[in-house]
């Protein structure tokens, strides 16, 4: 795949992904388009199992390009286009079977933020700044912001931060539950990918898979319809080579050797 915007690793199946667009890392919409791409192709990539993303440079993302901001005014049809797009990439890594951790090394503000929380765990440097400050262009978040940030930590809380347009400094981010942990910068990536590894040593990507999918998607389900996914999910896991092993190696007392199917 050519990649203009970002740049990838992989080591150990964990694939980095990092924003890469100068000077602030903007989300453009060709930027967007780029990321949709990638995390639709790492969803059926056997050498990722868990996910980072991060910036380059000082900025994790400063926002949507403006640029194209001004290109839309008087056209809402454009207007549309563009927050469909980037709800879409936010929904899009919400939605992977595997986890996707964002490590902020810098602002993220505006569709910076509302993309970190599309990620399903957070760790920021203790010189990142947080906030949605669309207000103060005369506009509102529009990459999912306004519902997601509510859904982190409450109503009141999303409304005093969007209608304030308050930057949040890291610690600030961690007390109110919206990003879970906070490092030096030093010590940031190394943090995610000790994290990554975390969630997938020693476990089968059929099990990661389907937790991930209970949890993500059971929030926002009632609880009768989220607890019916999660019987079925582990009923199905029965039938997997996995689990067989997995079962077999408790027994046995030693360490799975997971195929992954």
């Amino acid at each position: 795949m050519d990649l203009r915007f970002v740049k990838v690793k992989n080591e150990h199946y964990v694939t980095t992904i990092e924003l890469n667009h100068a000077p602030a890392n903007t989300l453009s919409s060709s930027c967007i388009n780029e990321l949709r791409a990638l995390f639709a192709a790492l969803t059926d990539d056997d050498d990722t199992r868990a996910i980072i993303v991060t910036g380059a440079g000082r900025f994790f993302v400063a926002g949507a390009d403006i640029k194209e901001f001004v290109s839309a005014l008087g056209d809402e049809e454009k207007a549309l286009s563009m927050a469909e797009a980037g709800q879409a990439l936010c929904n899009e890594i919400e939605a992977m079977n595997k986890p996707v951790i964002a490590a902020i090394n810098g602002p993220a503000l505006g569709g910076g933020l509302e993309l970190a929380m599309g990620c399903h765990f957070r760790i920021a440097s203790e010189t990142a700044i947080l906030g949605l400050p669309e207000l103060k262009l005369g506009l509102i978040p529009s990459f999912g912001g306004t519902q997601r940030l509510s859904k982190l930590t409450n109503k009141a809380t999303a409304l005093r931060l969007i209608l304030t347009s308050k930057q949040l400094s890291a610690s600030e981010a961690a007390e109110i539950g919206l990003v879970q942990m906070v490092v030096s910068p030093e010590e940031l990536i190394q943090t995610a990918v000790a994290i990554a590894q975390s969630f997938i040593d020693g476990k089968s990507m059929t099990s990661i898979s389907r937790a991930v999918e209970c949890i993500m998607h059971g929030y926002d389900e009632p609880l009768d319809a989220s607890l019916d996914r999660e019987r079925k999910r582990f009923a199905e896991l029965f039938l997997t080579a996995d689990a067989k092993e997995g079962i077999q190696a408790f027994v046995e007392k030693r360490s799975p050797q997971f195929s992954h199917s």
